[in-house]
């Protein structure tokens, strides 16, 4: 094995241990609420600077600690598209959406941080913008927007808009309270993550086939 080799590889080390302390501390403190000399000492490096060597900006951090796990549930999120027959109607769809996500956090283990650390992003708008960046680069997720789209009755397009935004903050809070109750060790109604899946997809099936009140 070369220099240049085991320098690599101790640098994509280091890479990683950053990734998984900024990802802890930001899911329980909230992004702005953690330095990166936090970081770098809850990831053990000596070095104060480790963070902004390795990444750059805080908002750089984010966006490694978002792409790191969007490129697994990307692999996840292609075969169920790949699975789905025809016709597909509007559960199979958001099953698309929602299993994925959760089937990645269920392979995780306990404890784990993303769920609440995509929590914590999604309130600051900068951020936020960073994670829907990210989020949009996902192939299979406008082929299955594209799929829910022509399976969703006619609807306003204030209603429509609402309903995403809806839906994106079901999504998104549901899976950081339930794996804040499993850090916790506290009851959830759910006693799995396919269960969890199994309840938010029944919830937003009915939220996008609701009736519209005028």
């Amino acid at each position: 094995m070369t220099g240049k080799t085991v320098r690599a590889e101790q640098v994509s080390a280091t890479r990683e241990l950053i990734l998984v302390a900024a990802e802890r501390l930001f899911a329980e403190h909230g992004v702005f609420a953690v330095s990166n000399r936090q970081v770098s000492e809850a990831a053990g490096q000596g070095n104060n600077t480790a963070v902004g060597y390795h990444f750059g900006t805080k908002a750089d951090l984010v966006r490694a600690i978002a792409r790191k796990h969007a490129k697994q549930i990307e692999r996840l999120r292609l075969r169920m598209v790949a699975e789905i027959g025809e016709p597909a109607d509007v559960r199979d769809w958001v099953s698309c959406l929602v299993r994925p996500v959760t089937d990645h956090l269920a392979a995780l283990g306990n404890p784990t941080w993303f769920a609440r650390f995509g929590a914590q992003a999604m309130t600051d708008p900068a951020l936020r913008e960073i994670m829907v960046e990210e989020s949009l680069t996902s192939p299979s997720l406008q082929q299955i927007i594209d799929g829910l789209n022509r399976c969703l009755p006619s609807l306003p397009a204030e209603v429509r808009a609402e309903r995403e935004d809806m839906a994106r903050q079901l999504m998104v809070h549901m899976c950081a309270e339930r794996e804040r109750a499993l850090a916790d060790g506290t009851p959830t109604p759910r006693s799995s993550w396919h269960g969890a899946a199994n309840g938010l997809i029944d919830a937003l099936v009915g939220l996008w086939l609701a009736p519209v009140v005028s």
